[in-house]
């Protein structure tokens, strides 16, 4: 008697798609990061780069600068995101996408992101998935093709439990699919820490929190966006060393991301909205008529 062929997982095939961007966007790091090292070195350094010397300050060292806006309070934060987002709704862009979440949104510098299409950067500095489900309602207005959204480590930090960020998360994706049905969400997994390496002012309770527990987190994140039917992008094993903490060459402080470290979100960006959205976006052709204005073949079966 013929054994019946095991059906392969719809949850194992999208686990490999996202494995293989993994890759891709690494490899991409590769190509890319040494013109970024000396781009980002003589834009945050008061002399010109002198690549016949060592200087003093690495990179991997160098916080990104955001000006004034770092200095906001949450009110004042509230009211300039709530004005980037209406004048981005009046003068609607193609291909816009939006950042929805903490710190790590908010710092993601410019000249980085994906450059086949407009960003809105909705993110603020210290922010919870609570804080955050409270002011989507912002960004009502505008039409996003994607949103992607990445919060949860200030939850951690400020001792949430895992049921309350999981539940923040699940109605964050619910509003946004009810208010954006258009748009493809994205939900980010959430970054590990340094851990013993942290340098950050609250190292303390960064150590508190086990790097373990947010990759168990991030599991459930998964099992929650595959319920919601939104796409869910893990960079995760991106940016963990073989002790599961936050690769030190990738983070300022051991919970923020230096430019190395947004090179290599942006290049897991590129490659997910190239190979994965974009190829959601697609009509299948099985759905278009022929010449003879007859539906293909294809079309006729599955109908």
């Amino acid at each position: 008697m013929s054994t019946p062929a095991k059906i392969f997982p719809t949850w194992a095939f999208f686990s490999l798609v996202t494995n293989g961007i993994l890759i891709l966007a690494i490899a991409l790091l590769i190509l890319r990061q040494q013109g970024l090292t000396a781009f980002f070195w003589s834009a945050h350094s008061a002399t010109p780069v002198n690549h016949n010397s060592q200087p003093e300050v690495t990179p991997a060292q160098i916080t990104p600068k955001l000006g004034p806006r770092h200095k906001f309070s949450y009110p004042q934060w509230i009211d300039v995101l709530k004005k980037e987002a209406k004048a981005s709704a009046e003068k609607p862009a193609q291909n816009l996408s939006i950042l929805a979440g903490d710190s790590l949104s908010l710092w993601f510098p410019p000249e980085l992101l994906p450059e086949d299409r407009n960003w809105l950067n909705q993110g603020i500095s210290g922010e919870t998935s609570n804080g955050l489900l409270k002011r989507l309602d912002l960004f009502n207005r505008t039409q996003p093709k994607t949103i992607f959204v990445m919060i949860g480590i200030n939850d951690l930090i400020r001792g949430a439990s895992d049921e309350t960020i999981l539940e923040n998360q699940q109605r964050i994706i619910s509003y946004l699919r009810k208010v954006h049905p258009k748009a493809q969400i994205v939900l980010q997994s959430i970054l590990p820490h340094g851990a013993e390496e942290a340098t950050w002012e609250g190292r303390e309770k960064l150590l508190a929190i086990p790097n373990s527990r947010i990759r168990k987190l991030n599991l459930q994140l998964q099992d929650i966006a595959t319920k919601e039917k939104v796409k869910y992008l893990n960079l995760h094993p991106l940016f963990t060393n073989k002790q599961g903490n936050l690769r030190p060459e990738f983070s300022t402080d051991g919970l923020h991301l230096n430019p190395q470290g947004y090179l290599v979100w942006s290049s897991a960006l590129q490659m997910y909205t190239q190979i994965e959205l974009d190829k959601a976006a697609k009509p299948n052709k099985a759905d278009k008529p022929n010449k003879a204005g007859k539906a293909d073949k294809a079309d006729k079966v599955t109908r």
